[in-house]
């Protein structure tokens, strides 16, 4: 295929800007669009409809293909609607607007008189997560925000394209860790330079233990994040940023460790031990956010860093952790020139033309004293300057403030600066925007609109509520998925819980915010089982503190039924996220309690607590209670359950000290007739795989490979990838055991291009051994070892190591070296393969075999 011509831009083609308006009513803010454009020597598009032969569709469509970036301007009138057409040239213009260009979109205010289709259009905008959106009062302010705006839209297009020339280096997926790398900040760090350099000194000089504390709001995060890019390149494995503050206990931080590491909790080994295992032989900073919830869990990062000499760790808390090796580092307020530089750095975000004044010099210095130097307060209250300027600000503080520091004399003087700001910037709300604050206190990790719809029911318009409480900084918005999703930040989200709880409503709204995740557990139940299983998987990803939230919450009402259904409905985003371990937790919790269970519920507790387990059931008692399990789901008429028990019970039978084979096969025949039977295709493909497995096992190959071949049928027909990557690993075992080297690699290699696509990090191990056992059977010591290798560490990096794997590689590798293949020659390759970035591996394995 031929490569698309590059495209070269003389002076005369210069990036077109596309202005979308009514034109009387906007004509001041038409003229200030085009100055702000053609000051950046850009090229304004402004489409004056006159005695043209076009039809306006499309020359408005001619005009948009041709542009590069969308404004549209809107204030009072919907525009004209021409005869036999169902929208104005207004909206039109904007239907017309080609998916890939950025929306730039100013709504000017007050608009007492506007018309309600203009209004109808307005709140479709703010719904399209393509489009950027912001209110203005006049033509001037307009000038100053678009011309900031297309500057910051042209270098993060640059950086874009910086960033598309540069390959990939990393897998990304469901494995993908959760927490890797450094969060990129959206505003700069204000006078915190000196900081930032003690920090950086402190851990460059050997200390591996580093904790910056702090009253809350002071900007701990953020200097531990600079400090940590400030190392640079001292960690060869970089630096990976794990936030805590959903954390409460030691599990909590093992688990939010575990994620952010891509360690998968499968229930095999203690996760402590995974964690260990992952970190031992690697250079790597972690920044642990937000310990202060969790300092019961201090021994979980000594123990780490004890373990794995080549860690350290940059801690941010209120309080100390109190372990040995600990170096504090307390950060303060900001001195007063820079508190006043952040004050009219974030009130620039609101009023652009916002500049320090000798009339305005004076009230900004209150501002910042009132706010005892604290960054978030400054924050907050400069959020405020497009309504209130500067001297009144300063007035309502040296009114307001004394009466809200003295209410809470057991935490700190600065804490008390910064719990007051919050109570008075809540107090500037309207009272739904209020009601809202505090419902969103009861998300973990951050939430959609959807869901804080979910959890407001009683706010009127939770999208306008929403917009004003990011407006004002109390909601912090990520554009960094599909979909728009919100953060509270732990400060505020304190805040919020006591005023739920001050309101006696904080019961209920846990109630809520469950049932809109059971509904979300709903809806993926089935589409996780086919084409949009990877999808769900990177949603469910975003959500998985809400998803556990909700979990505990359903546990501590002892709402056993609807805490067993949603880990349920989700059994599949477990297996494939590596938090089956966690769930097992939960259902040990259900099957504890004296109180009654219903069949179902019994069930699913008893097979999450014994299916995770069937190769270390050291009591013998594992297949004695699947067979329970699938026995319960009989009878509480879910044919998907009993299957699903049926095909861990035949694992357990084979993994038993004397295997049976003809009581597994039995299993699994009944299983693939359950599963056809209710139409289940994921299931029924995995069943295929299994029965394939007890076939290899009675050496009956030519079966397994039909069993397999029919598993990958319908994994194709079904849409489901990652089913097709377990049918393709088995398939070639099955193929280089009759023989079929060749074919054996090309299932192999197709095997490690999805796993890869998909981050899905087993896959990849399975597909390098598979790849083993073929270089091995060549005699290709060097590509066996350096493969072999590659797996291992892999595995180790992502829990898998202790887990039964199924794959034959060993046999083959064990065959070559007693047919006097070189064994230090072999030990050398695996040595390198162990230290093989992830990529470069990739990269090896795709080669064809010598």
């Amino acid at each position: 295929m031929c490569a698309a011509p590059r495209v070269i831009r003389t002076p005369d083609q210069r990036l077109r800007v596309f202005v979308s308006s009514t034109l009387k009513e906007l004509a001041p803010e038409r003229r200030a669009a085009r100055a702000a454009i053609e000051r950046l020597l850009l090229a304004p598009v402004m489409f004056e409809l006159g005695a043209r032969p076009h039809p306006p569709r499309e020359l408005y469509r001619a005009y948009l293909d041709q542009s590069d970036v969308f404004v549209g301007l809107y204030w009072e009138r919907y525009g004209w609607v021409a005869p036999d057409e169902e929208v104005s040239g207004l909206e039109d213009e904007y239907n017309l607007c080609p998916p890939q260009l950025p929306r730039l979109i100013y709504i000017k205010d007050p608009a007492p008189g506007r018309e309600p289709r203009l209004t109808e259009l307005l709140d479709r905008i703010r719904s399209d997560d393509r489009a950027s959106f912001k209110h203005v009062e006049s033509a001037q302010e307009l000038q100053v925000l678009l011309e900031a705006d297309l500057a910051v839209l042209l270098a993060e297009r640059f950086e874009l394209s910086r960033a598309a020339s540069t390959p990939a280096q990393h897998i990304t997926g469901p494995d993908t860790p959760q927490g890797s790398g450094l969060p990129a900040s959206l505003t700069p760090l204000i006078g915190r330079e000196s900081d930032v350099e003690a920090v950086r000194t402190i851990v460059a000089d050997g200390a591996r233990l580093v904790t910056i504390t702090g009253p809350g709001g002071m900007g701990k995060s953020r200097l531990a994040i600079a400090a940590a890019a400030a190392l640079g390149d001292r960690f060869a494995d970089g630096a990976v940023f794990v936030d805590l503050a959903p954390a409460h206990d030691a599990p909590g931080v093992l688990g939010a460790l575990a994620r952010a590491l891509g360690v998968r909790d499968t229930g095999d080994a203690p996760l402590a031990d995974k964690a260990v295992t992952a970190l031992q032989d690697r250079s790597l900073l972690l920044v642990l956010d937000n310990f202060e919830q969790a300092l019961a869990a201090a021994p979980v990062v000594t123990t780490l860093l004890s373990a794995a000499p080549g860690i350290s760790a940059i801690v941010t808390s209120r309080s100390l952790l109190r372990v040995g090796g600990e170096h504090r580092y307390e950060l303060g307020p900001l001195p007063p020139d820079q508190a006043m530089t952040l004050f009219v750095d974030r009130a620039h975000a609101v009023r652009p033309d916002f500049e320090i004044t000798p009339a305005n010099r004076d009230d900004i210095a209150r501002v910042c004293a009132a706010l005892d130097g604290v960054p978030l307060a400054i924050e907050l209250a400069a959020a405020r300057v497009r309504v209130l300027p500067p001297a009144d600000l300063a007035r309502r503080l040296d009114r307001r403030l004394p009466l809200l520091v003295g209410g809470a004399r057991d935490l700190p003087e600065r804490q008390r600066t910064l719990r007051a700001t919050i109570d008075w910037s809540a107090e500037l709300l309207e009272e739904p925007e209020r009601a809202l604050l505090a419902r969103l206190g009861v998300f973990e990790g951050g939430f959609s609109l959807e869901a804080a719809e979910a959890v407001a029911s009683a706010v009127p318009d939770v999208l306008s509520a929403l917009s004003a409480l990011v407006d004002n900084s109390l909601v912090q918005q990520h554009e960094d998925s599909a979909d728009a999703r919100f953060s509270v930040l732990a400060t505020v989200r304190e805040y919020a819980l006591e005023r739920l709880g001050d309101e006696d409503i904080l019961t209920a709204v846990r109630d809520a915010h469950a049932a809109f995740y059971l509904r979300l557990g709903d809806q993926a139940d089935i589409a996780l089982e086919g084409a949009a299983q990877h999808d769900w998987v990177i949603r469910l990803n975003a959500d998985t503190g809400n998803l556990r939230a909700a979990v505990r919450h359903l546990l501590d009402q002892h709402d056993w039924e609807r805490a067993a259904h949603l880990a349920w409905s989700l059994f599949i985003y477990w297996w494939v996220a590596g938090l089956l371990g966690e769930v097992r937790g939960w259902m040990d919790t259900v099957l504890s309690t004296t109180d009654p269970l219903d069949d179902r519920t019994r069930a699913i507790a008893l097979y999450f607590t014994q299916a995770i387990s069937f190769w270390q059931d050291r009591s013998g008692t594992v297949a004695e209670r699947l067979t329970q399990s699938a026995d319960l789901f009989r009878a509480s008429g879910d044919p998907d359950g009993e299957a699903l028990a049926l095909i861990s019970f035949a694992l357990a039978a084979l993994a038993s000290p004397q295997p049976d084979a003809v009581t597994a096969d039995r299993a699994m025949e009944a299983s693939v007739q359950l599963f056809r039977t209710c139409g289940d295709a994921w299931g029924e493909a995995m069943a295929l795989v299994m029965l394939g497995r007890v076939a290899l096992l009675r050496e009956q190959v030519d079966t397994a490979l039909t069993r397999f071949e029919e598993s990958l049928a319908l994994a194709l027909a079904n849409g489901d990838e990652l089913g097709v990557t377990i049918a393709q690993h088995h398939r070639g075992w099955a193929r280089l055991l009759l023989g079929d080297a060749t074919g054996a690699f090309s299932d192999f290699t197709e095997c490690l291009a999805l796993s890869h696509r998909l981050g899905h990090a087993e896959g990849i191990a399975y597909a390098f051994e598979g790849m083993v056992a073929v270089a091995a059977l060549g005699g290709d010591v060097r590509r066996a070892g350096l493969l072999l290798g590659a797996s291992a560490a892999l595995r180790e990096r992502t829990g898998l190591h202790n887990a039964p794997a199924f794959s034959f590689h060993q046999l083959f590798v064990d065959r070559m070296l007693g047919a006097g293949a070189d064994r230090d020659s072999f030990d050398a390759a695996v040595a390198d393969g162990r230290g093989l970035p992830p990529e470069e591996a990739v990269t090896v394995a795709e080669g064809h075999p010598a």
